[in-house]
């Protein structure tokens, strides 16, 4: 799945620091830290919502919940995995021990300084987290001479200048709508879900599927990430108009014909290489509703939700649950609880994006009915890995 590694300074595992297990990989403390965070601060936001809490965060509570989703939740799990596969794709150590605890620290201070500290000091504090985690990840890239991930880099510096243009927007130092960066965010993290999926869904499915070939065209490959890019761009950044809807609906269909070529019918039978596919069918679906809605057939928020819930959501809770199997020497089979918290975050995804388009009158049962499936989900896999995050690797290697 992952290159060999290129020449550099690799830290021998003989001597790699025996250090606190929560601290050894990226992926321990930020995956528990993530899905924690995300089952309380989704139903906080409901409650928040309907009137039943008069908790006031530093921010609206609507761009609260937003923001937090995409740069409190799925940066946390952005920076768990790079600081994980970054080390398997340079040969280089990544943070650990003191300093993997310095950064898990100031990301969770941001989080509670959201709902507890005046603003200025909750931007501050949030605004750096990402800045430091691209600066980490390139500075090892460029160490290992590691050129084929500089574009998530790349994608990774974006998304901390988006996030800070969010702060200024929010304080009135920048001229635009937070809005804007908060899709602009979005659109980010899903570029970085089409650049991955795009390596490992194909290449989980050979695995787990003996004499299977996909072979991908690359001619093709890069066309669909150009117009995935140039379509979200336009939504976020233009008023809706023809080539938005036409440059979306042409990514969509390409993505749709990628998964097809991935063949998802093979992975009904293991449920822990389903859900990356179900979740991926989420992007051509998200991109669909966001073309239908430059010509206000559908609101924006149904193809929005369709990305960050269906999409994001759901390979977040597939890949969080394969690499912490993997890289804690488990078997990569999901058991039955993991399969209900797949189906939950699908659940979820299905009422949140479809409920609203049957009736607006839907929309509150359609809240409630998702942010219970999701916090369920999220709940069932703190119980399932928090005792494995929190141990040493059953093969007694580091890591």
């Amino acid at each position: 799945m992952t290159p060999p590694s290129p020449p550099g300074h690799p830290l021998p595992a003989a001597s790699a620091p025996r250090s606190l297990p929560l601290l050894r990989l990226g992926f321990r403390p930020f995956y528990l830290g993530a899905a924690l965070f995300t089952a309380l601060a989704v139903p906080l936001w409901i409650a928040m919502f309907l009137g039943h809490l008069s908790l006031t965060p530093a921010i609206p509570p609507l761009l609260w919940h937003a923001h937090e989703m995409l740069f409190g939740f799925a940066s946390a799990i952005i920076a768990g995995f790079l600081m994980t596969a970054g080390k398997a794709w340079t040969g280089l150590a990544t943070p650990r021990g003191a300093l993997l605890g310095a950064l898990v620290t100031l990301w969770l201070t941001a989080r509670i300084a959201a709902l507890a500290a005046p603003y200025p000091v909750y931007a501050v504090l949030d605004g750096m987290f990402l800045p430091v985690v691209a600066v980490i990840f390139l500075n090892l890239l460029l160490r290992a001479r590691n050129r084929r991930n500089l574009p998530l880099a790349g994608i990774l510096i974006l998304l901390s200048v988006s996030n800070v243009a969010f702060h200024l927007a929010v304080t009135q130092s920048l001229a635009a709508s937070p809005l804007i960066a908060l899709h602009a965010g979005l659109a980010l993290i899903v570029m970085i879900e089409c650049v991955m999926a795009g390596r490992v869904i194909p290449a989980f499915t050979m695995s787990a599927t003996p004499g299977l070939k996909l072979t991908a065209n690359p001619k093709l490959e890069r066309l669909t990430l150009l117009l995935t890019a140039l379509g979200l761009a336009l939504w976020v950044f233009a008023a809706p108009n023809r080539v938005t809807l036409i440059a979306l609906a042409l990514a969509a269909g390409l993505h749709l014909h990628r998964l097809w070529r991935w063949q998802p019918l093979v992975t009904r039978d293991r449920p822990i290489l389903w859900i990356l596919h179900a979740a991926y069918a989420w992007i051509p679906l998200g991109l669909g509703l966001l073309a239908l809605a430059q010509m206000g057939v559908v609101p924006v928020s149904a193809g929005l939700h369709a990305l960050a819930v269906g999409a994001t959501g759901g390979l977040i809770i597939g890949m969080i649950t394969r690499t912490a199997r993997g890289h804690t020497g488990r078997q990569l089979k999901a058991s039955g609880h993991e399969v209900a918290a797949y189906a939950l975050v699908m659940l979820a995804a299905v009422l949140r994006v479809f409920l609203p388009l049957l009736s607006p009158d839907l929309l509150r049962i359609a809240l409630v009915g998702a942010a219970t499936a999701w916090m369920v989900a999220f709940t069932l896999y703190l119980v399932i890995y928090t005792p494995w995050l929190m141990q040493a690797r059953l093969d007694g290697q580091d890591g």
